[in-house]
């Protein structure tokens, strides 16, 4: 086997000095996202009890028997909300980075495209999310119900209980993303229409093991996430073959 020789100290320094403005860039980007997750972050900190009061009257928790486990959970409380404020906050502004980051590499054509897409990204993000506390205020539901019917009192810890339910929704919001980058990959070209399709029996397996590892105690819970993702899946492709353009057979 020939040995490969590294570069020589000048062709190093042209290597840098070649792409040193696209790491500057890069690096100005990326201290901007952490700027605003940062402040984001501080401010969820803070207001940490209008938020954990928000969600315990947006849950209707009223009935359950919610109480601290330590004398200091307070604290990871506040980091949770803290953590997940600067997370909704700074996704829409670092895919908005990514976007103008790579805005000179793209088309016109495909920069336009990936600019019509954001705002239908932002949106699922929001149902996605929303859709996860749904799923728990239902569990949390038949959690109370069925402690009520057996006569079993219920205790459960807020820090733990209200984590799970950030984190579950913030996981689903992320993960409704999917459609908008299956449709980009279709419309760009870059994987083919009919390679997926025959690929869906992977998808459908890897979906349900994917809802499976979310914080859910329920396998009725983790078929009624899967479900709207697979919906999702194959919305996508059935409105692929109407905005992809058919590639013109080879005579």
């Amino acid at each position: 086997m020939k040995k490969i020789k590294p570069p020589k100290s000048s062709e190093l320094a042209t290597i840098v000095e070649q792409y040193s403005p696209l790491l500057k860039e890069i690096r100005k980007r990326i201290i901007l996202t952490l700027y605003l997750f940062i402040i984001a972050a501080f401010v969820g900190f803070i207001s940490y009890e209008k938020i954990v009061g928000f969600l315990v009257g947006t849950l209707s928790l009223d009935g359950l028997n919610i109480v601290f486990t330590s004398p200091f959970q307070f604290i990871n409380l506040a980091f949770s909300c803290g953590l997940t404020t600067g997370l909704v906050v700074a996704f829409p502004f670092f895919i908005a980075q990514v976007i103008h980051f790579l805005k000179p590499a793209l088309k016109k054509p495909e920069y336009k495209l990936i600019l019509r897409a954001t705002p239908f990204s932002v949106f699922l993000f929001i149902i996605g999310f929303s859709f996860g506390a749904f799923i728990m205020k239902w569990q949390i539901k038949i959690f109370l119900e069925r402690s009520l019917a057996l006569g079993i009192g219920n205790i459960l810890d807020i820090s733990g209980l209200l984590s799970t339910i950030l984190i579950a929704s913030i996981i689903l919001g992320i993960s409704f993303q999917f459609p908008i980058v299956l449709l980009l990959l279709l419309r760009l070209k870059i994987v083919e229409h009919k390679q997926v399709s025959q690929k869906r029996r992977w998808v459908y397996l890897i979906t349900f093991l994917f809802t499976i590892l979310l914080p859910f105690d329920s396998i009725l819970t983790d078929i009624l996430l899967s479900l709207p993702l697979i919906f999702l899946f194959e919305s996508t492709l059935f409105i692929g073959r109407f905005i992809v353009p058919s590639t013109p057979k080879t005579k």
